[in-house]
């Protein structure tokens, strides 16, 4: 007689079971499988839980974001200009060791000479010492305005997305209210009664209208999140819902209120500067670009140095600022991912 194979033992063992043996090799089975692709994971195989290569939790859509920032030529460049500017303002005695309110009217409208590698404006005042100075007023309006701006914004709209009924209309019509105000006209009335020669009336004023189209994005981005299951299920657990909110919506409704609020940084600080230049803006002896390139404004045929050094420290600084948003946009938007 011909010996019986191998696992000829084994399957006598199942047969009887019937069904639930086949049953009971598949379970087997699939626990093998299961424990293999475990280790293969853990080993840094590709096909790994999550597929990270690593036994490690999964990346957050934060972590993927920042690994992608980092290898964006765009992101460093603009961040490097943005870090220099902030220290700057914060500190322009650094790089600019000379006063930017004493001037000399003997020099007036004078050129690059050593020690004032960018001349003199009207006045007989250093314009390098300004235009570092400048930075100073500049970005402080711009980080301001955008905070308030952001938080404010952010705040009301995520609330009326959330609760919706009553006040989702009412705030949409009164969103729809401040949409219809021209900025620059809002501030040449608003800011033309201000005596004040500190930066806050300016800001204050960004965040008076410009808090509509902030309001408008997290309120469409918190309806979309809240419909997610997640949030259901969270609902159903018996979760407040304030923990609701803040737990669950806020950190997954966040990016394009981000997104936005830094590209819009850059057009806070042009417009201060647009507002300064016609005067209702910043008021001397307040150090601003916009002033600067206002009283240079006359001259330029027979100076250009000085509207061409702080228009152009200007222009750099928005221009950072927008491509900093546009790094930060395609970073954070999963369509392009």
């Amino acid at each position: 007689m011909p010996e019986p194979p191998p696992d000829f033992e084994a399957r006598q063992a199942i047969a009887p079971t019937g069904a639930g043996g086949a049953t009971d090799l598949a379970m087997s089975e699939a626990e093998t499988l299961e424990t293999t692709a475990g280790t293969a994971g853990a080993a840094g195989v590709p096909g790994g839980p999550s597929g990270t290569g690593t036994a490690g939790k999964p990346r957050s859509l934060w972590s993927d974001a920042w690994r992608d920032l980092r290898r964006n030529p765009v992101f460093v460049i603009s961040g490097l200009i943005i870090l220099f500017l902030v220290i700057i303002a914060i500190w322009p005695s650094l790089i600019a060791t000379q006063n930017p309110l004493q001037c000399d009217l003997a020099k007036a409208q004078e050129g690059s000479q050593p020690g004032h590698p960018f001349g003199f404006n009207g006045q007989g005042c250093d314009v390098y010492t300004r235009t570092v100075y400048g930075a100073r007023a500049s970005v402080t309006v711009g980080v301001c305005a955008t905070l308030g701006v952001a938080l404010l914004g952010s705040f009301l709209g995520g609330l009326a997305g959330f609760f919706g009924g009553a006040g989702d209309a009412v705030l949409s019509r009164v969103t729809d209210m401040f949409f219809g105000i021209p900025v620059v006209l809002g501030g040449l009335v608003l800011l033309s009664v201000v005596t004040s020669t500190t930066v806050w009336p300016v800001i204050g004023f960004m965040v008076l209208l410009g808090w509509p189209q902030i309001s408008r994005i997290a309120r469409g981005s918190v309806i979309t999140v809240k419909q997610n299951d997640y949030v259901q299920a969270a609902r159903t657990l018996g979760a407040s819902n304030t923990r609701i909110l803040l737990r669950h919506i806020a950190p997954n409704a966040v990016a394009p209120v981000i997104v936005v609020a830094t590209i819009a940084l850059g057009t806070y600080i042009s417009l201060e500067a647009t507002l300064s230049y016609l005067g209702v803006g910043l008021k001397p002896p307040t150090v601003s670009w916009g002033i600067d390139i206002s009283a240079a404004s006359p001259y330029i045929r027979n100076a250009p140095h000085m509207l061409l050094w702080p228009a152009g420290a200007l222009a750099v600084t928005v221009l950072a600022f927008i491509m900093l948003g546009d790094a930060v946009r395609d970073a954070l938007d999963p369509k392009l991912r």
